[in-house]
């Protein structure tokens, strides 16, 4: 990938998003940076024109207005030039039993992380089309694949957003746009550090170690960016070990007490930590 691209980039206000904001810039790329959250950018805000890398610009953006998603678009063209990557990383997530979920986590989880990243992708579709180029990156999880006890919400709307990529994917393939769904294992991020108090999460911290931010942004530049897959799970044998599970679920179902009592442990000491 040349140092010449621009990237729009959702949920930068933190964790990932803001991670990528700050490491795709150092690399020479023009980035804008959203997130319904502006005074959460104003870090990245500061860096512009700073350090010698690429511009980052700052955008609010609702990701769950399709309104919104044209305006963000429009001001990436307006200062960059028209968008050649789209990165759908914005997320939510709260831990929860659906007999105890209330309708407000329904709603966001459907609302941000399913129609969030269909709003984008067809925004930045219907300008990529014309063009007969670019590349949109929707940002799923391990969950996309294994369904997660205790955070039901949030593989339902994991696994939709998979469905979804993978389907635009072979819709837009014959226009020159290329659709990549990535799901990571669970990332040391806000996200992460907001399930250690929930005991719905513990199937979360069943890995040896939470990801880095620092190994999605490896996984980005060396492969998705350069390689344009249509999936990519991080790291490969727990995304193994995921596909495995879809296929199986019931078999699956006989290893949760052992992996919840895993995650146990570790959200343990992750709370003493």
């Amino acid at each position: 990938m040349g140092t010449d691209k621009t990237i729009v980039l959702t949920g930068a206000a933190s964790g990932i998003g803001k991670h990528l904001a700050k490491a795709l810039s150092g690399r020479g790329h023009r980035v804008l940076a959203t997130d319904v959250n502006e005074q959460g950018l104003s870090e990245l805000a500061s860096l512009r024109g700073r350090g010698g890398g690429g511009d980052v610009l700052t955008h609010a953006l609702d990701v769950t207005s399709p309104e919104a998603w044209e305006r963000a678009l429009d001001a990436a063209e307006k200062a960059f030039g028209p968008a050649d990557v789209v990165m759908n990383i914005a997320g939510f997530l709260k831990p929860g039993f659906i007999h105890e979920t209330d309708e407000r986590s329904v709603h966001l989880h459907i609302d941000v992380n399913v129609k969030g990243v269909i709003f984008g992708t067809r925004a930045a579709a219907k300008r990529m089309v014309p063009r007969g180029s670019g590349h949109i990156v929707n940002f799923g999880s391990l969950a996309s694949l294994a369904a997660v006890p205790g955070l039901c919400l949030y593989s339902a709307s994991k696994f939709a957003v998979r469905g979804f990529s993978l389907a635009a994917a072979a819709e837009l393939k014959p226009h020159g746009v290329a659709v990549t769904v990535v799901m990571p294992d669970a990332v040391q991020t806000p996200m992460l550090d907001l399930q250690v108090d929930y005991k719905e999460a513990a199937m979360t911290f069943s890995g040896d170690a939470p990801l880095t931010v620092e190994d999605i942004e490896s996984a980005i530049v060396s492969r998705v960016l350069p390689r344009r897959p249509m999936e990519v799970t991080i790291p490969l044998g727990r995304g193994l070990l995921a596909r495995v599970a879809s296929t199986a679920p019931a078999a699956a179902l006989l290893l949760a007490p052992s992996l919840t009592a895993k995650g146990q442990k570790a959200q343990e000491k992750a709370r003493k930590s």
